[in-house]
């Protein structure tokens, strides 16, 4: 039978010939804040991690969803450096329905547009597809964020519908949030599609 623990034991790591995804540690609490410091990273975001209580809370909040075996929260870091780039989780796991969501991404300001995100979604989908034979992958973003919008239709994700009204958002905005998914008959062209843009 599958579980969390058979998946997602402390000591996963996944990692490309770049990157390197492991469990988010107590200790990486100040590496991450340290490359947070740039606000409009946190525009989209539920939190405004750049300041020590939302950090506090993003952790608090990761930590929780890993008790109760629903999300797997990563740090991403350079493979030949050991250098924290920003982090990624699956969570909202669903054994039985086979069913996992790639999200609470971000990434240091000197790490967004370098292909790092291009590795972490080649892992984590392989990850869910290929190791734990999932049906579905499914990513979810504010509908106002049109770079993310954009970079999901360049992966190949198929956009689904909105859900209106969806998150309350720092200063008392209502998120609309849009979702995009790929299943399994679509992961092998997406799987070459990711390597060709490695």
């Amino acid at each position: 039978m599958q579980n969390f623990e058979t998946y997602f034991p402390p000591s996963l790591m996944l990692m490309t010939e770049r990157v390197l995804l492991r469990k988010l540690e107590d200790d990486d609490a100040e590496k991450l804040f340290a490359i947070a410091q740039e606000p409009s990273l946190f525009t989209w975001f539920t939190r405004y991690l750049n300041e020590r209580e939302g950090m506090d809370g993003w952790i608090d909040e990761a930590k929780f969803h890993y008790q109760q075996r629903i999300r797997f929260p990563f740090v991403v870091s350079l493979k030949d450096k050991d250098t924290i780039c920003g982090s990624t989780s699956l969570g909202n796991i669903s054994f039985p329905d086979k069913r996992v969501e790639i999200g609470w991404t971000w990434y240091g300001d000197t790490y967004r547009g370098t292909g790092i995100n291009t590795h972490c979604k080649l892992l984590l989908m392989q990850y869910a597809f290929d190791s734990m034979e999932f049906e579905r992958v499914e990513l979810k973003t504010d509908a106002l964020n049109l770079r993310s919008r954009a970079a999901m239709k360049k992966l190949g994700l198929i956009e689904e519908g909105t859900l209106r009204s969806h998150m309350s958002m720092p200063g008392g905005r209502r998120r609309d949030s849009v979702y995009y998914s790929v299943i399994k008959s679509e992961w092998p062209a997406m799987r070459r599609r990711l390597l060709e843009m490695l």
